[in-house]
């Protein structure tokens, strides 16, 4: 139990300090939900839009008397030590707060949730990696690094691998064999939506247009059920998952084999479904006698598969339990112990030439697409956590996957050195 050691930390007056870099829609919620709890506090806030941090910190109704904002990090740490909340435009300060616990990072921008990874991994931090498009391209060389230093990465709690992980881990845990695990998709599949095409959507909803864009073109859901399948050692069925029309009801005859009836061609995979969502589930199938009279008693269904469904998830209103978790138990909620096994590359949205420069995912340019790992590196296909800032070296048709050899990298993003230093531990057998 989580809460009677929050509660003792409140009282100690020891609450878990936090910092969060991001104040999005993600961050910024997150920063309110553990203003409403006991033992956790959001004690440095960082974004690169001025005011942003401070509009967060306001919005989770804390006093202006309590806020001190400050690019200089000696005086965010003389700040955080008399208890007062930090506001900064400067991500790097964060992990130079000594009395901070814990960092998450929350922007949705590979390079940034890399730098920021690095960063508290160095500084001997915890780190909650709510930037699952950093993750799914280097997650697993950060894993490695912050075991090596004796803390936690881990993915949060509330977003669906996160949320989907704690199916798998339930049924797997019980024995049960776990045929697929995935998730509901929110949007209509789009794979053309730009910041444009949503923008009077996003504003509606008070979203950012290229977050709601990564959403609705596929990315999202590729690169969240590629951090997933790498967690479990599950794969993509095919390019991109087969994205079925489902009921909740129906889970159990579609995600499984086609000698069942349904539209897998082999087992152990990650997939998603339209009319689903906000849902997260997992498949799974027993042959005891036993197990299957009682699992026909208990009401889910005739077998031979069944399916775990939970309706709902919180995002980063979830995340403190992750924090916690993290912290007071050294426990991680989802990371990628193994190998790699799926990938998401990058496919042109529209026809590339070269010379253009590509753009931030939900931009214009590229969205995602879930693929095994083995063949993307046969095929030597992008990995999408390295394309923004990437320049075209050839023309790519829409709808084509782009490659290392279409494309001239950003020398100088962390994350591009980060992959190359991962996929050489790979290659070496050092994994």
């Amino acid at each position: 139990m989580l809460y009677p050691e929050l509660e003792e930390r409140e009282k100690a007056g020891q609450p878990i300090r936090v910092g969060v870099v991001g104040t999005g829609q993600m961050g910024e919620g997150l920063v309110c939900q553990m203003e409403l709890m006991k033992g956790m506090k959001a004690f440095a806030v960082a974004d690169i839009v001025p005011g942003r941090a401070v509009a967060a910190l306001r919005e989770a109704k804390l006093p202006d008397d309590l806020i001190v904002e400050t690019d200089d990090a000696d005086l965010a740490a003389q700040a955080v030590r008399e208890g007062k909340r930090v506001a900064t435009t400067d991500a790097s300060i964060i992990a130079r707060i000594p009395d901070l616990d814990i960092v998450v990072e929350a922007t949705g921008i590979p390079e940034v949730g890399a730098r920021v990874a690095m960063d508290a991994i160095l500084a001997n931090k915890h780190m909650v990696q709510m930037n699952v498009e950093t993750d799914a391209t280097v997650g697993y060389i950060l894993r490695r690094m912050a075991n090596s230093a004796g803390i936690v990465y881990t993915l949060t709690a509330g977003d669906e691998p996160g949320a989907t992980m704690e199916l798998y881990d339930f049924a797997h845990s019980l024995g049960f064999e776990v045929i697929c695990a995935g998730k509901g998709k929110n949007n209509p599949l789009d794979r053309t939506a730009t910041p444009d095409s949503v923008a009077e959507k996003a504003a509606a909803q008070q979203m950012n247009p290229k977050m709601l864009a990564s959403f609705v073109d596929g990315t999202k859901t590729m690169v969240e059920m590629t951090s997933l399948g790498n967690a479990i050692g599950f794969v993509p069925d095919v390019r991109g998952m087969h994205g079925p029309q489902v009921t909740p009801g129906e889970m159990a005859k579609v995600f499984v084999p086609e000698s069942a009836g349904g539209i897998l061609k082999q087992t152990g995979v990650v997939e998603y479904g339209l009319g689903i969502a906000p849902g997260v589930f997992v498949i799974f199938t027993t042959d005891h006698p036993k197990i299957i009279r009682d699992l026909r008693y208990l009401k889910l269904g005739d077998g031979p598969y069944w399916a775990l469904y939970r309706p709902y998830h919180l995002t980063s209103l979830e995340t403190p339990i992750s924090i916690a978790r993290a912290v007071l138990k050294h426990e991680t909620t989802i990371a990628t112990d193994r190998p790699p096994v799926a990938e998401t590359i990058t496919i042109a949205k529209r026809d590339l030439k070269a010379g253009e420069t590509i753009d931030a995912l939900g931009g214009y340019t590229v969205y995602g697409m879930i693929e095994r790992a083995d063949v993307a590196r046969e095929e030597r296909l992008l990995p999408l956590g390295l394309a923004p800032g990437s320049k075209l070296l050839r023309d790519v048709a829409m709808g084509e996957a782009v490659t290392y050899d279409d494309v001239e990298l950003n020398e100088s993003l962390a994350i591009v050195h980060l992959r190359r230093l991962q996929d050489q531990m790979l290659a070496n057998g050092s994994a």
